[in-house]
This record gives structure tokens, C-alpha cells and sequence, in this order.
């Protein structure tokens, strides 16, 4: 677990002035193929700062995929034997901390190029912010691509939560083949 440093009480401030939103739908998360779909982790990615489990979802199966290709694209060589599965879910928030841009992002410190990039060190201290003010998690703009993402803090919530509405096998070179057009058509991800 990592070490919790002491917050910043103007960024304290600036979230307790959100009242939150409730969001009640779909969203899509990708996990290997042996994984519960529904655990979360302590991995000091961007809304995480390691010290509670978080669960990410996107918005929209195209932001899922981008965000998990970008992901196993790191690797020296893109990993052909993980057996990847997209998960529609259908869930239900109380207290959602909604950052609806990049600039209500930036508004709290974290720029569009630092939030952009590996660099989650702001992001975290808003996630550690907003789960101690009670929120339940975050909605944000996807750094891959022009959706939003949910992020849940799992504590405050149970199994009965959600409901796997569809999965289906991830065939990533079939989807890179796809990508193309749809990257021609948005332009190019955020």
C-alpha cells in the first residue's frame, strides 16, 4: 500500500464545491480472459493512488479498447497469447465526482499535456481527494480517446452493484484493422 501524503487543502476546497452526480447505465471494461471482471486493484494508475481499489470502466466500448491497447502497446512486443475479454456492464453511482473536460481537469491542477501522459501524480491526489470526501468515484475525459471514463471506487460499493450485461473475446488484430477508419474519422484521440 502505498504511503498517503497530506492533502492539499485547496484542492480539498475545490472538490467539496461539486455536489456529485448519479449515473445510472452502461459502461465497458476489458480483463484477461481468467480475471474477474469485477475486482478491482491498487495499481497506481492515473485515478489511483494505491491506497483503495479502484475499477476502470469506460463510457464506450471503442475508449475501452483504446485504453487497454495502448496499455499491452507498451510492451517490447504486443503480448499475442493473452486471451482479452470486453465486458458490458450496467451500473449505478450515487456520488460521482464529474470532471466533464479537460480544462475542469486542469482547473485542478493537472494540465491537458501532464494528464496525457504517465505522469498520474496529480490525477492520484484528486482520486485520494475525492474518496475521502465521500465521493464514490470519478467521472473523466479518456486520455485515448473522445469519451469519458468511470472510475469506481470499489468501497463504496457492493457486488449487487453491477450486472454484466455482454462479453465477448477481443481479437485485437481484427480491432487494430478496424481502428483505422474509425481514428480517420474522429480525427485523433485526445
Amino acid at each position: 500500500m502505498a504511503a498517503r501524503r497530506a492533502r492539499d487543502i485547496a484542492l480539498l476546497d475545490a472538490l467539496d464545491a461539486h455536489a456529485g452526480v448519479s449515473f445510472q447505465g452502461d459502461v465497458w471494461r476489458i480483463v484477461r480472459q481468467e480475471r474477474n471482471v469485477l475486482q478491482g486493484a491498487q495499481s497506481g494508475a492515473r485515478w489511483d493512488p494505491g491506497t483503495f481499489e479502484v475499477l476502470y470502466s469506460s463510457m464506450t466500448r471503442e475508449g475501452a479498447l483504446e485504453e487497454i491497447h495502448f496499455h499491452l502497446s507498451r510492451q517490447p512486443v504486443f503480448p499475442s497469447r493473452i486471451q482479452s475479454v470486453l465486458h458490458q456492464i450496467r451500473v449505478q453511482t450515487r456520488r460521482t465526482l464529474k470532471l466533464a473536460n479537460l480544462d475542469e481537469v486542469a482547473a485542478l491542477g493537472a494540465t491537458p499535456d501532464v494528464f496525457a501522459s504517465l505522469d498520474y501524480s496529480r490525477t492520484q491526489e484528486i482520486a485520494d481527494a475525492a474518496d475521502f470526501l465521500g465521493f464514490d468515484g470519478i467521472i473523466a475525459p479518456s486520455a485515448r480517446w473522445p469519451c469519458q471514463n468511470l472510475v469506481f471506487f470499489m468501497d463504496k460499493f457492493s457486488p449487487d452493484d453491477f450486472s454484466i450485461v455482454a462479453r465477448e473475446p477481443v481479437d485485437w488484430a481484427a480491432w487494430r484493422h478496424e481502428r483505422g477508419p474509425l481514428l480517420k474519422a474522429i480525427g485523433s484521440p485526445p
